[in-house]
């Protein structure tokens, strides 16, 4: 049973033998840095007197990817002022009310709003859906946009309705195979957009004619993430074909995405915190320990570019402390054990978590993707990335 059922939050922190006070100090600075250090720390901006924005530091853009995570931690954290100066970033200026995309938001937008793009990607949209739900009960549902639960359902509607009754545009699921798609109407997916956990709670919370769908959602991911991670590695590609094995096929925009690479690296934190809510094992759970096994006992390693079975590519990961993060929090999968056994599962898992503990945030331009997942993992090995 997983944490929904009993309430029960794993501190895998504790059991390397932190100390809660230290624990909470350590996320309180890293939460502080996060969103009001210096220029070469934070993440999040605060734009004129009520709305705020989280920028890609690599990029120079605020992306959808980014304002849901920061929204996500907000309503982890009970910072109920600085979700809301997201959420109406979000709102005012990456929501499409009209075109193929009606219903969506921007994936990627200027830090003054101005749209990049005109397309979404549909793990904004899903942890837009989740924190919202989040905040209608840690704090109640208010007024306009911030009645959080009439909007994350209005989102959930349009991702899987979109097309329909003469609709325009495409939904961001497979309604046949249950499965995400990465962009609205693409023929493959994005094992890391894989958030069963989170599909378990919209079959909850969702439009109730849609509950069944989320229920299967959750299943069918799942046993699509089993597929995904290879066998013998447990590293999955960062985009892939519905049955499992790497997208090959060049995109658009000319490159391949089919190694483990960055997008990748979530799979395993995805996989670790599905367990430690939910308990459910479709064979995905063992995906994230073969992964610990495979990069090894010297972190070092663990920094350049593989292909899903293990071959490695002359390229170093763009990063690593992202990477270090999602493979730490992925160690939620192994049960408690002797950890002074140098062979046993446990003593992997710790090793890693060990790991990150001893890791500090990123500094300069790359630092926003590596430090969201920091501060998730952060977050779930302490035992609060908790169900609201």
């Amino acid at each position: 049973m997983g944490a929904f059922e009993t309430g029960i939050y794993r501190n895998f922190l504790a059991e390397i033998g932190k100390g809660q006070e230290e624990i909470q100090e350590r996320i309180k600075a890293a939460v502080q840095t996060f969103f009001y250090g210096d220029k070469e720390e934070r993440i999040y901006h605060e734009a004129g007197a009520d709305m705020g924005y989280l920028e890609d530091t690599g990029n120079l853009d605020a992306r959808t990817e980014g304002m849901s995570y920061g929204m996500m931690l907000c309503v982890q954290l009970d910072r109920k002022a600085e979700f809301d100066r997201i959420w109406k970033w979000a709102k005012t200026y990456m929501y499409m009310e009209e075109g193929e995309n009606e219903g969506y938001f921007a994936w990627s937008c200027a830090p003054d709003g101005k749209k990049n793009s005109y397309g979404p990607a549909p793990d904004g949209e899903e942890f837009f859906a989740m924190a919202l739900f989040f905040a209608s009960h840690r704090w109640g549902d208010g007024e306009g946009i911030f009645d959080y639960s009439g909007e994350a359902r209005k989102i959930l509607r349009a991702c899987l309705h979109k097309g329909e009754n003469g609709r325009n545009g495409h939904p961001m699921w497979n309604r046949d195979n249950k499965l995400i798609l990465f962009v609205p109407g693409s023929p493959f997916t994005d094992p890391s957009y894989h958030l069963p956990h989170f599909y378990e709670l919209f079959a909850l919370w969702a439009d109730e004619a849609d509950r069944p769908f989320w229920k299967q959602a959750a299943q069918e991911s799942r046993k699509y993430l089993a597929k995904a991670c290879h066998p013998v590695t447990g590293l999955n590609p960062e985009y892939g074909e519905f049955d499992g094995s790497p997208a090959r096929r060049v995109m658009p925009w000319g490159e391949k995405h089919d190694r483990f690479y960055s997008d990748a690296y979530r799979t395993a934190a995805n996989i670790g915190l599905d367990w430690l809510w939910f308990g459910q094992d479709e064979g995905q759970r063992s995906a994230p320990l073969r992964q610990m096994r495979f990069l090894g006992t010297d972190l070092e390693a663990a920094r350049c570019v593989f292909e899903v079975d293990g071959t490695p590519v002359d390229q170093t990961v763009l990063h690593p402390v992202g990477l270090l993060a999602t493979t730490a929090q992925g160690a939620l999968t192994v049960e408690p054990g002797d950890k002074n056994d140098p062979e046993s599962d446990y003593a992997a898992a710790v090793r890693w978590v060990d790991w990150f503990w001893n890791q500090p945030l990123r500094r300069g331009g790359r630092r926003y993707y590596d430090n969201c997942l920091y501060l998730f993992a952060l977050l779930a090995l302490s035992g609060n990335y908790r169900i609201w």
